[in-house]
């Protein structure tokens, strides 16, 4: 399936990318992803989502990617939250990457990855972050070299209620040396 996937990084987020990005987290979350949202998960709360995530687009304050199969049906999205505080302007937040169950275990996740990676550092980032309550994921984060850095127990809820432990990562994206001192 990699072969006929396609990433794009949305410059704007239209009515067709809305629909098609809600219908990947709305598939996530009832599929148990614990990415901010509680069960049940409507339409309504996820173009909600999408349409202010549109907006910090527009400022330029994060990177949405898309993943496309080979019908341009989106099948799976990746975040990189670059707007931080000014103590942090090398570091950036890998956020919301979901891939829609039917498309899962077909290189997209690592596609979205890798893509992610190359927009934080085509953006002078040269740390990402993350978090991930999924094992799946954590698996795929260790084999593209992200570092764990911990676990926090009951971190937060997953969508059905339950609560859920949070694993940190991180991943330098080229060697970094911090910014000279002021005189």
């Amino acid at each position: 399936m990699t072969d006929a996937i396609k990433i794009r990084s949305l410059r704007t987020i239209g009515d067709r990318e809305i629909e098609g990005l809600g219908d990947v987290l709305i598939d996530c979350v009832e599929g148990g992803a614990s990415v901010s949202f509680m069960l049940p998960m409507t339409r309504a709360k996820a173009d909600a989502f999408w349409r202010s995530t549109s907006a910090s687009v527009a400022r330029g304050e994060r990177v949405v990617l898309a993943a496309e199969d080979a019908a341009g049906a989106i099948v799976g999205t990746a975040q990189v939250i670059l707007h931080q505080p000014e103590n942090q302007p090398h570091r950036g937040d890998l956020a919301k990457m979901l891939v829609h169950r039917r498309a899962r275990r077909h290189g997209v996740g690592a596609a979205l990855l890798a893509a992610a990676e190359r927009s934080a550092l085509s953006a002078g980032k040269t740390l990402l972050v993350l978090d991930t309550a999924s094992a799946d994921a954590e698996r795929l984060y260790a084999r593209q070299g992200w570092q764990r850095c911990g676990r926090i127990p009951d971190y937060a809820l997953m969508p059905d209620g339950a609560p859920c432990a949070t694993t940190i990562y991180f991943k330098f994206l080229r060697n970094w040396a911090p910014l000279a001192e002021g005189p």
